[in-house]
């Protein structure tokens, strides 16, 4: 069973770096939700979704965020998590008010999430809950299965990862959709090859630009001549150097020599 994980999670891994290396604009979702709980099919609801942009593996400042009205009480332990009360979400519209925004937004475009089912699962069932057709799971890219080749034995949950890879998560007091989406883009980076991946050279006209600004006239042009260094052996060398060969016994030079 562990050896079909472990060739699952590689196949995902494989995937997601193909399609990376294929196109080098490509735009993906990286998105996060909050709920009242752990199964849509018991009841539970989606009441807040942050997606973050990302093209060419670069956020690019767009993003959506919204709060949804779940039209049921929001359980303790849930709001625990996220902060999320009955008073702020009473004004708030229900998901199906947002779905063609969300979907615009979304386009077609690849979408990362941390446990990617869970999401997935709170946002097919909101969007057949409201008529719209579900999202194509292949679509779906799960950071946990990618840290689990990465990391084997590590713990996966999102905060643990942001430590192992340096991310600062200090303003990180409740979970909160948007703001876990963007540790999760910066972490998504560090799974699928850091920071450098998407770095690439100045393009001409930026380089000559900056040549063309570039002072040269203190460098050195003068050289500076030195006397030439004699590097004969001396008649001394030369005698130390034959009595240390006279020394070697059977020398497979002076056997080459009697042959001839």
């Amino acid at each position: 069973m562990c050896r079909h994980l472990l060739k699952s999670c590689a196949r995902v891994l494989h995937k997601t770096l193909n399609r990376l290396t294929t196109n080098n604009r490509m735009r993906e979702i990286i998105f996060d939700t909050e709920t009242t709980g752990f199964d849509p099919a018991t009841g539970d609801r989606m009441v807040e979704i942050g997606c973050i942009e990302m093209v060419s593996r670069v956020m690019t400042g767009n993003h959506y965020h919204a709060y949804f009205n779940p039209q049921r009480p929001m359980p303790a332990a849930a709001e625990n998590v996220h902060g999320l009360s009955d008073r702020f979400l009473s004004d708030k519209p229900a998901f199906g008010e947002k779905a063609d925004e969300l979907l615009e937004f979304l386009g077609d475009s690849p979408l990362v999430a941390h446990n990617a089912s869970f999401d997935f699962g709170f946002l097919n069932h909101e969007l057949q809950h409201c008529g719209r057709a579900p999202v194509a799971l292949d679509r779906m890219v799960d950071t946990v299965a990618l840290a689990r080749v990465k990391n084997p034995g590590a713990k996966l949950s999102l905060d643990a990862l942001c430590t192992r890879y340096g991310i600062d998560r200090s303003h990180r007091i409740k979970h909160g959709a948007l703001l876990d989406a963007e540790l999760l883009a910066q972490l998504y980076i560090e799974l699928t090859g850091g920071r450098q991946i998407g770095l690439g050279l100045a393009d001409n006209a930026f380089s000559d630009k900056v040549l063309a600004q570039t002072d040269v006239s203190s460098v050195q042009s003068t050289k500076v001549l030195r006397p030439v260094r004699a590097h004969s052996a001396s008649m001394e060398e030369l005698a130390r150097h034959a009595e240390f060969i006279a020394k070697i016994k059977d020398a497979l030079w002076l056997q080459s020599e009697s042959a001839l």
